[in-house]
C-alpha cells in the first residue's frame, strides 16, 4: 500500500478584483487627504493675508491723503510703476478734487492662478466733499504686499 499524504491546507482562491478595489480605495483616500491638506493651506494663506493687505492699502491711502506722493508711489506694484512715472503719478494724485479722507469698507483675499491677491473696498472723500467707493487690488510681490492697478 502506499504511504499517506501529509495534510495540507487547501489553496486560497485568488481574488484579484477585491485586491484591486482595496488599492483603489487606498488611492482615493490618499487623494482626499491631499486635497484637504491643500485646501487647508490655501485657507490659511488667505486668512493670514487679510491683515497685511489692509495695512498696505491703509498705508497707501494715508500717504495719498497726506499728499505724500513719494510714499504712495513706493507702495505700488512693479506693473503699476511701469505704467505710471513718479512725476505722472504725482500730478494725477494732486489733480483736484484730491483725496482728503478715506474709510476701508471691506478686505477680501483670494488666490488667483495660485497667488494670493487682495481686493480692498474703500470709500474716498474728496476735498470737494464728494464721496465715492472704489476697489483697490493688492498683490503679493517680492515678499511684501503692493497696490496694483489704478489705485484711486
Amino acid at each position: 500500500m502506499g504511504a499517506e499524504q501529509p495534510w495540507s491546507r487547501p489553496a486560497r482562491p485568488r481574488r484579484p478584483v477585491r485586491a484591486g478595489l482595496v488599492f483603489a480605495g487606498v488611492g482615493v483616500a490618499l487623494c482626499c487627504v491631499g486635497v484637504a491638506g491643500l485646501g487647508a493651506r490655501n485657507l490659511q494663506v488667505v486668512t493670514q493675508a487679510s491683515g497685511p493687505v489692509r495695512e498696505t492699502a491703509d498705508g497707501f491711502l494715508r500717504s495719498v491723503a497726506a499728499g505724500d506722493t513719494d510714499g504712495a508711489y513706493d507702495r505700488l506694484c512693479a506693473d503699476a510703476r511701469t505704467r505710471w512715472s513718479q512725476l505722472g503719478f504725482t500730478s494725477w494724485v494732486r489733480t483736484p478734487p484730491t483725496v482728503s479722507d478715506y474709510e476701508i469698507v471691506d478686505v477680501s483675499v483670494a488666490t488667483r492662478r495660485g497667488r494670493p491677491q487682495g481686493t480692498v473696498t474703500v470709500r474716498l472723500t474728496r476735498d470737494s466733499g464728494m464721496t465715492e467707493q472704489r476697489e483697490m487690488t493688492v498683490v503679493k510681490e517680492d515678499g511684501g504686499w503692493r497696490v496694483c492697478g489704478d489705485p484711486y
